[in-house]
């Protein structure tokens, strides 16, 4: 466990008013910063660890798509949650990554202090920098406690990001092909 991240919480107790050694708070400090470790356990992962060889042959050219991965993120500007979920597609160029890869990778960087606009491309590239696919599309939704619990208060407000690379950028028809997927009906 981390002492200083332990203290440092401590410290915010002070800092908010609260007496940190009141019955309720006495463990708090520790949870906390338990807490924000594993919800930052991004940055102790890499693209190669998550990937971990599972790239295999495929005579597949057809777009392959991952719908609706749940994502748990952290704001960078308040250190607030975002959540909602992501959709990630690409097509292949000989080779096919191992099914919850895509998930995996979409945690490993939305478990890192974000902006969702970043998180999008960051998944997009290294989709495609394991891949080598022809293209690759990413969409996140996503909702803002950041917008949700202070500020302008707008609990229905919902973001959306994408981000196209290769031909899911170049064509329109493939491009509109991924969208019109990921819109249809779930199981």
């Amino acid at each position: 466990m981390n002492e200083e991240l332990t203290r440092n919480y401590r410290e915010i107790l002070q800092g908010i008013g609260e007496n940190p050694h009141r019955e309720g708070l006495l463990d708090t400090p520790t949870r906390a910063a338990k807490a924000m470790q594993y919800l930052c356990h991004g940055y102790q992962q890499s693209l190669e660890q998550i990937v971990n060889g599972a790239l295999f042959d495929s005579d597949n050219d057809e777009m392959v798509i991952v719908r609706d991965i749940e994502l748990y993120s952290l704001c960078e500007h308040h250190l607030l949650p975002f959540i909602g979920k992501a959709h990630v597609a690409y097509i292949p160029t000989g080779k096919v990554l191992g099914l919850s890869k895509v998930a995996r990778i979409v945690d490993m960087f939305a478990r890192r202090l974000q902006i969702q606009e970043n998180l999008t491309r960051q998944v997009a590239e290294a989709i495609a920098e394991v891949t080598h696919a022809a293209g690759v599309a990413v969409v996140i939704e996503a909702k803002h406690m950041c917008m949700m619990m202070r500020g302008v208060e707008k609990q229905n407000s919902v973001m959306s990001t994408s981000v196209m690379l290769g031909c899911m950028r170049d064509s329109y028809n493939t491009r509109q092909e991924f969208l019109q997927l990921i819109r249809s009906s779930s199981l």
